[in-house]
């Protein structure tokens, strides 16, 4: 039973893989793109750890602190990317709808 739950979990998680690489193509603009791929990506992750998790008992706590270091380290670093676009592309902009903010990034 544990190992169909595992890989339930790992293919929910690598459809969220995919969603997350779909949202990076149809997202208008960079903090948007960013935000969905931050958000996708981490889940996914969480999933297929879980899933190692319920196929290799064994490795639970290493994997239970790689969980807590993915779930550290992604919105962290998606924050500072976050934070470094905006001051750079988007400080002066109002409206950031896709069309509008590359017309102020080309001028």
């Amino acid at each position: 039973m544990l190992v169909v739950i595992g890989y339930i979990l790992g293919f929910l998680g690598v459809a969220l893989f995919f969603i997350s690489g779909l949202g990076l193509l149809r997202m208008p603009d960079t903090l948007t793109r960013m935000q969905t791929a931050t958000k996708a990506s981490t889940l996914g992750s969480l999933l297929v750890i879980l899933s190692v998790a319920c196929l290799e008992p064994q490795w639970t706590l290493k994997l239970i602190v790689l969980a807590i270091f993915l779930l550290i380290t992604n919105p962290i670093s998606s924050s500072l990317l976050a934070k470094a676009t905006y001051k750079r592309f988007y400080k002066n902009i109002h409206n950031t709808s896709g069309v509008d903010a590359l017309k102020e990034m080309e001028k």
